[in-house]
């Protein structure tokens, strides 16, 4: 179950520095050891809703797999856009770029399998079923069939709930969070499914797109040019890659030529103005006002701050204002 919620502003979290210094035992959100396998703290009963914080820095790719308990909801709010597959057994739930802001249920006593493609964070729910109130109509508990494999792109409620709880990292929090929980349970709980469902569209219809993207993205491309690659109607095209990828065809365009542009900042000396033009900006100003907007920094600082996180991280003896390399292309897998 898909829908699209909202494709607004990106939106990216971090730690709050005192998180960030908070023992493992102190944190309102603990970190997961194993991938949807929280740490039960002192005082927890089966009865809590427990929640904890997977991340991975790893742009390798990796595979989880994990099984919701018999009497437990499992939900999922991703802090950051990746890339990842989600599938149980033969069945594909969810395959392609996963925005932040992205709300994922899954019912008890069911498996999931996760194919890591980009490094992530996600904020994870463990909550009992008896939390979870009645359906819209308010006639019955929800049931598991109702939710299962719910998958709200970019949900801005459940965006603003994670951004809220990972900005308090005291660890006199932990009644914040669990009101938190409950404030989203119920917020999953009341959510009617989406009447219509739009296909995503095909895997080889998607690479056409990427393709021609990755080659002409210093152009001029109109949705009209997608559409006729993709071999649809402009109409039919739209809604099919929003489905597909979280982002309408303009925003997905933008996060193309941002990333195009930071490889050009982090690895030669070409001026703001000169980047902008060659990645498809008409202007400097509009490429750093689209550029702050995805990445949280402007052109500047993102390429002086790169710099030096490169150089911090080069082994003794290299000279990294000498020596950079060409940075892979790893669109569209790779958003950041």
């Amino acid at each position: 179950m898909f829908t699209d919620v909202q494709a607004g502003a990106r939106l990216t979290y971090q730690p709050s520095p005192r998180e960030q210094v908070l023992p493992q035992g102190q944190r309102a959100v603990p970190n997961e050891r194993r991938w949807r396998q929280p740490e039960q703290p002192t005082g927890n009963g089966r009865d809590d809703i427990m929640i904890s914080r997977w991340t991975s820095t790893q742009a390798a790719v990796g595979r989880e797999e994990a099984t919701t308990p018999t009497d437990r909801y499992f939900f999922a709010i991703a802090l950051k856009t990746t890339r990842l597959k989600l599938t149980r057994g033969a069945q594909t739930i969810f395959d392609g770029i996963m925005p932040a802001g992205t709300l994922y249920v899954g019912a008890p006593s069911k498996s999931l399998c996760a194919h890591f493609h980009a490094s992530c964070d996600f904020l994870h729910f463990h909550v009992p079923a008896k939390c979870l109130p009645l359906s819209p109509t308010g006639e019955h508990p929800v049931t598991p069939e109702e939710l299962n494999d719910m998958v709200l792109l970019r949900d801005p409620f459940a965006a603003q709930l994670a951004k809220a709880l990972t900005e308090h990292g005291h660890p006199v929090d932990r009644d914040f969070a669990r009101c938190i929980a409950q404030t989203l349970a119920m917020h999953v709980a009341r959510r009617e499914a989406p009447r219509t469902k739009v296909n995503a569209l095909p895997k080889w219809r998607l690479r056409r797109i990427e393709d021609y993207v990755r080659t002409h993205f210093d152009q001029c491309i109109s949705l009209s040019d997608l559409a006729g690659v993709a071999g649809l109607s402009r109409m039919h095209f739209a809604a099919q890659f929003r489905a597909a990828t979280g982002y309408r065809p303009r925003e997905y365009l933008l996060h193309q030529r941002v990333e195009q542009a930071k490889s050009l900042l982090l690895n030669s000396e070409t001026s703001l103005a000169q980047v902008a033009l060659a990645v498809g900006f008409c202007t400097q100003a509009h490429f750093s006002t689209v550029f702050k907007r995805i990445t949280g920094n402007t052109p500047a600082r993102w390429r002086c701050s790169s710099r030096n996180a490169q150089a911090s991280s080069a082994p003794a003896g290299d000279d990294p204002a000498s020596g950079r390399k060409a940075v892979p292309h790893l669109l569209p897998y790779a958003l950041s």
